[in-house]
């Protein structure tokens, strides 16, 4: 049985932040209805244009069904709050105020249900002098640090290519909701689980701030890895933009597997590279050293031949490398969906792994493709009504796609 069978969601969220929680969810079994404007739905959908909804959208929605509705109408803002009782959590990450504005706030929500959880996730809260202020992820990745420690030492700070504050804010925002909801069996009542993407951030940041102590009072800086000689990256046959093998010598024992590995038993006993301090003091022209072995070989041939002897590293992956990678096919990780309209996709699947509940992948749903289904399940709203709310303009029965 799925770990959540039975649980519903009530799910307003848009791009990668708040889809990435109910995908979660998803992913663990629960029921996650996705509530879109009839017209546009979620602006994921048309990222990239022609016509179809985009990889983007897909990559965070498998496993919910579209309900679409026109909350901005009276009939449309009606038909909600009769499903809010009907469901465990509502989970948005609209702009501040936009839920209250609609007259679906929080205090209106548990009106109507006082063992609802509600989910939000914010660019930098609810609260505090930065409330109000616009945010993507990468605007929160430099609010919460990540950006001043990517990067060369003696270079500019630089912006990570994942996405951690999206989908890690989506990650906390569903660890919260899971707390609330456990809570809940006990007290009866629900709550609010508030996520501000700079504190997410902020979070991951607590190995690099811990490094604080080596210099009290000043900012934790690039390019810590030069402590770590020769770890570092290495170029790989090959010569395209990837074509490279990462490298982590953090104890003795890993630096002895290395110069075995690679058959160099004499940089062990050289005077320049014998103690982990003259490691470090004479780096560049040990990782040369090391660039020589490295050369002979693909990042893969070097990763199973070094990582087979103990030796922490990796090859750099690419999304195409990711996408065919034996391990990850393996552990079924990389997933092949069929979309209705888009065909088959290798996808990606959930990172977390549950011996004894199982849930098949599912593609994401057209816009509206479930609206008349989950009103006659939930409330019973008999056919003709739906198609007179759809005509109306409340609702959109789908299925379709958006076009950009």
């Amino acid at each position: 049985m799925p770990a959540l069978d039975g649980m519903k969601v009530l799910d307003l969220t848009q791009y990668e932040a708040g889809t990435s929680c109910t995908q979660y969810l998803a992913w663990f079994g629960a029921t996650i209805y996705k509530v879109e404007h009839p017209d546009r739905g979620d602006p994921g959908r048309g990222t990239e244009g022609g016509g179809k909804d985009s990889l983007y959208f897909m990559s965070f929605n498998h496993n919910k069904k579209s309900v679409a509705i026109n909350l901005s109408k009276p009939e449309g803002r009606e038909l909600f709050l009769k499903l809010v009782p009907q469901v465990d959590a509502v989970v948005e990450n609209f702009t501040l105020g936009t839920m209250e504005k609609l007259g679906l706030g929080y205090d209106v929500l548990n009106a109507v249900n006082p063992r609802i959880i509600y989910g939000t996730i914010k660019g930098f809260g609810t609260s505090g002098p930065y409330k109000d202020y616009k945010c993507f992820d990468w605007v929160a990745q430099a609010a919460g640090g990540s950006f001043s420690v990517t990067g060369d030492a003696d270079g500019p700070p630089m912006r990570p290519g994942a996405t951690v504050a999206d989908t890690g804010s989506g990650m906390h925002c569903a660890m919260g909701i899971l707390a609330a909801y456990i809570q809940r069996e006990r007290t009866g009542r629900g709550q609010v689980v508030e996520i501000a993407m700079q504190e997410t951030v902020a979070n991951y940041m607590r190995m690099p701030m811990s490094r604080r102590e080596r210099a009290p009072g000043e900012p934790v800086g690039r390019g810590a890895e030069v402590s770590l000689a020769p770890t570092g990256i290495y170029p790989c046959t090959g010569g395209g933009p990837n074509d490279y093998l990462y490298i982590m010598i953090v104890t003795q024992r890993m630096w002895d597997s290395l110069v075995a590995a690679i058959d160099r038993p004499e940089l062990a006993i050289d005077d320049r590279w014998a103690t982990v301090f003259g490691r470090l003091a004479n780096g560049p022209a040990l990782r040369e050293e090391v660039a020589k072995w490295t050369r002979q070989h693909t990042k893969f041939e070097a990763m199973e031949l070094l990582g087979a002897a103990g030796v922490p590293c990796s090859a750099v992956y690419d999304s195409e490398d990711i996408l065919g990678d034996r391990h990850l096919r393996a552990r079924g990780m990389i997933q092949t969906v069929h979309h209705p309209v888009r065909g088959d996709w290798d996808e990606l699947g959930p990172p977390i792994h549950l011996s004894d509940s199982e849930v098949a992948m599912a593609p994401a749903p057209l816009l509206g493709e479930h609206t008349a289904e989950v009103l006659a399940a939930e409330l019973g709203v008999p056919a003709g009504d739906v198609a007179s709310l759809a005509a109306a303009g409340v609702l959109s029965l789908g299925p379709s796609t958006v076009t950009a």
